[in-house]
């Protein structure tokens, strides 16, 4: 689907040179002479590297639709995690460099939205809130006030956060995927 320059948005998937790219920023710029752009910073999904590209309203780019299907996660070895499909019950594998960081998140079962482009994986959208156990902590110090103070801890999947000074080792968390920060104690 083509969309004109000053459509382009953060998040988006588009098409440019021949490559595939996620758009990182944009920026709207009008300067004082001549007409207004859009500045936008984008990274390619299969060379792994960053283009700053100006488009103005009058050009035109191919906006990538994908195919977005529900898998439940299963396992991972060394290099891959495996899904399985809800409905088909065919299993994928997807190397762990394209799940990145969020990967440690997984639990078995958990429900995952996965993007296709041509039948391969691109993104892998976990829910916006996991569960998770707290590792270990640091003890509270008498006399903190509880807005102006976190202490680090490490979760059980080895995951470092941010936590308010109430939360114990052992105690279980809900934390925010998508900000990798804390959300409450249940």
């Amino acid at each position: 689907m083509k969309i004109s320059g000053n459509e382009i948005r953060v998040g988006m998937l588009i098409e440019h040179k021949d490559d595939l790219w996620q758009v990182l920023k944009t920026q709207h710029v009008k300067p004082g002479k001549g007409g207004a752009f859009a500045q936008v910073e984008m990274k390619s999904v299969n060379k792994n590297t960053k283009l700053n590209e100006r488009f103005r309203s009058s050009d035109t780019v191919e906006k990538v639709s994908l195919d977005e299907i529900k898998f439940n996660f299963l396992y991972q070895d060394e290099t891959d995690y495996y899904f399985i499909n809800q409905k088909s019950f065919e299993q994928i594998n997807i190397k762990k460099n394209i799940v990145g960081e969020k990967g440690k998140m997984l639990t078995e079962n958990l429900e995952v939205n996965i993007s296709f482009y041509n039948d391969r994986p691109l993104v892998v959208d976990l829910p916006n809130q996991v569960t998770c156990k707290i590792k270990s902590t640091d003890v509270a110090l008498k006399g903190q006030t509880v807005s102006s103070s976190y202490k680090p801890a490490t979760l059980n999947n080895g995951i470092n956060i941010q936590v308010p000074p109430f939360v114990e080792s052992g105690d279980t968390i809900i934390i925010d995927t998508r900000t990798i920060e804390y959300i409450k104690k249940i």
